[in-house]
């Protein structure tokens, strides 16, 4: 069983990119990191970096939405790649996952070392 992925975001991930950044930013900088997002770098990392990064916990594979994903790898389906911004080693920030975080988990469970398309970018 391999990950597969699609090339580009889907269009309803930055709208719940924004919707989870707004969480932690006001909604203007929310709404524009979502909006610069779209026209972001699509770079590759390892699903276990991704997690080591962000400092998220590896979610359990019996969580509803990871079992989502690993029936879509079993099917052959695509994954949108994830969304992310940027972490601050200075500022004591980690990587943010906006969007994604089940399909990094999903992936994780496959192979930890799976590749995951992301756009990345800075926070402003």
């Amino acid at each position: 069983m391999k990950t597969q992925w699609l090339e580009e975001p889907q269009d309803h991930d930055y709208p719940a990119a924004a919707n989870y950044l707004s969480l932690l930013l006001p909604p203007h900088e929310a709404q524009a990191i979502a909006k610069t997002l779209k026209h972001g770098d699509l770079v590759h990392y390892k699903a276990k970096d991704l997690l080591r990064a962000s400092q998220l916990p590896l979610l359990r594979k019996s969580n509803k939405y990871v079992q989502n994903y690993l029936k879509k790898v079993e099917k052959s389906q695509l994954l949108s790649p994830v969304l992310l911004v940027r972490g601050s080693v200075e500022h004591n920030h980690p990587l943010i996952v906006a969007d994604g975080y089940h399909r990094i988990c999903a992936s994780y469970f496959i192979d930890e070392n799976t590749e995951i398309p992301c756009r990345i970018v800075d926070r402003a």
